[in-house]
């Protein structure tokens, strides 16, 4: 009982000290406006993605025979049945870029959790190890960084076979290195520090000096890149997507929109540009938030 009372106190500081981590984090991320104008359109997708069933007129995948390439409604022709028109096989434009942003959220959170575990995993090992280990993965990793993403990628998939589950994979197994090559510098930076030293005197395991001690030092670069691989990810997706080897047919997303409209930009402007424009405020809003957290986490660029 003595000891649960003697503890409270300190967890109280605890919760204390990460309340003012936060609340200082917020006020320099705030100060830049770029940055939480991206937040609230981040957020505002985030919730169209959730709420899709709901919000989206009709099904993704709903075709009406009646009414193919149908302009906006704020042109002649147009109907309010479909306010953003409809493609050349009578699918709603807007339901599909409604259903889309599912997709890409998705796309994003899995390609970058995937790099993350592995990235942050390797890196821990070749940084804390060292040596000849150390030395392999970064060799295997600039072999990796040795090409260009997209065809990297694109060769990953040629070789598992086109979907959107292969396609997630390949630009997962893409994005890894920028990871492990963050993590690496960062534990090798913290590892002749005294903390990390006291630890090892004091007999810490190194599985729980890695991930325990060293790791929660070295998260604010891997946080930033994450934030900033979240829009590369969604446009390489939608590149992949775009020529075939990403999503297929009729998934509603939305470089797979942009393939299957090729043919009829030049008389059906609206089956291109909408889910254009929905890839590019996307991915922009979620630079323009990575910028601020960049920014909010490292005092060198804090604005005074």
């Amino acid at each position: 009982m003595t000891d649960t009372v003697s503890n409270a106190p300190d967890l109280d500081i605890r919760k204390t000290g990460r309340l003012e981590l936060l609340i200082e984090f917020w006020r320099y991320f705030s100060e830049n406006r770029g940055a939480v104008i991206g937040l609230w359109f981040f957020v505002f997708i985030c919730l169209i993605a959730i709420f899709a069933g709901v919000i989206a007129p009709h099904t993704a995948t709903d075709q009406f025979r009646d009414a193919l390439l149908v302009p906006p409604v704020w042109q002649e022709g147009g109907t309010w049945k479909f306010i953003l028109g409809t493609d050349p096989v009578g699918r709603d434009m807007l339901s599909r870029l409604i259903y889309g942003s599912r997709l890409s959220l998705l796309v994003g959170v899995i390609v970058v959790s995937i790099a993350l575990v592995i990235g942050i995993t390797v890196g821990l090992i070749a940084g804390f190890v060292g040596g000849a280990v150390d030395a392999i993965i970064m060799r295997i990793m600039d072999i990796i960084l040795s090409f260009p993403s997209l065809l990297l990628a694109l060769t990953l998939v040629a070789i598992l076979g086109p979907s959107l589950t292969n396609a997630m994979i390949a630009i997962a197994i893409v994005q890894q290195p920028h990871y492990v090559r963050l993590t690496r510098a960062a534990v090798m930076t913290e590892r002749g520090k005294d903390y990390v030293i006291a630890a090892k005197v004091a007999g810490v395991r190194p599985l729980r000096l890695m991930f325990h001690t060293i790791l929660p030092n070295c998260l604010a670069p891997l946080i930033v890149q994450a934030a900033l691989s979240f829009s590369t990810a969604i446009l390489d997706a939608a590149a992949l997507g775009f020529l075939g080897m990403g999503a297929q047919p009729p998934t509603p997303e939305w470089g797979t929109m942009l393939a299957e409209a090729r043919e009829f930009i030049l008389r059906a402007w609206w089956v291109v540009t909408f889910p254009g424009i929905a890839i590019l405020l996307t991915v922009l809003a979620i630079n323009l938030m990575g910028d601020g957290i960049r920014d909010a986490l490292d005092p060198k660029l804090r604005r005074s």
